[in-house]
């Protein structure tokens, strides 16, 4: 309901602010004014992008949980959508969500409304080994571990239990 909301008033806002705007400055400057931004938007998407994705391999490196520069680059990129959209509306809540403190308010409001109900980065703790990333860390002493459940199956039918095996199996021996 909320996003039928959103799509029904943001272009009325939209034309509403442009006729405001065109009919004080003209046509011109109106449509100057939304090319510029748009350019300046884009400089500033890059510029921010490269410090959210900066900090996000840094994350990465250090292990540490990357769920607030991921959330910081999803807003830079949506904001970098709204700066493309020609309107004043957009422009002005696109130029917003570039500015860290504003990031930092909706990270923080949205992350009240999710809870992750696991996060787990790195070496396995019950290891009980650290190692960098991308390094396989085993038990000292041992080769590759494989992992795996069975579950012995005992024939139903004595008849058919004196069956030759198949030849992909070994047989009793």
């Amino acid at each position: 309901m909320y996003l039928f909301i959103a799509f029904l008033m943001v272009p009325l806002i939209e034309i509403g602010l442009f006729i405001q705007v065109g009919g004080a400055i003209g046509l011109w400057p109106t449509l100057t004014i939304v090319v510029l931004t748009a350019i300046l938007g884009t400089a500033l998407v890059r510029a921010q992008g490269r410090l959210a994705l900066g900090q996000v391999r840094n994350s990465f490196q250090t292990l540490g949980n990357p769920t607030e520069p991921l959330a910081h680059g999803a807003m830079i990129l949506f904001s970098g959508a709204l700066l493309l959209t020609p309107g004043f509306f957009t422009d002005a809540v696109g130029f917003a969500l570039l500015m860290p403190p504003v990031r930092m308010a909706v990270y923080r409001y949205i992350s009240k409304r999710i809870t992750v109900a696991q996060f787990q980065m790195g070496p396995d703790p019950m290891q009980g080994r650290h190692s960098r990333p991308g390094q396989r860390t085993h038990p000292a002493g041992q080769g590759d571990i494989i992992d795996g459940d069975y579950q012995e199956v005992t024939p139903k039918d004595p008849q058919n239990s004196n069956r030759k095996p198949s030849g992909w199996v070994e047989g009793p021996k």
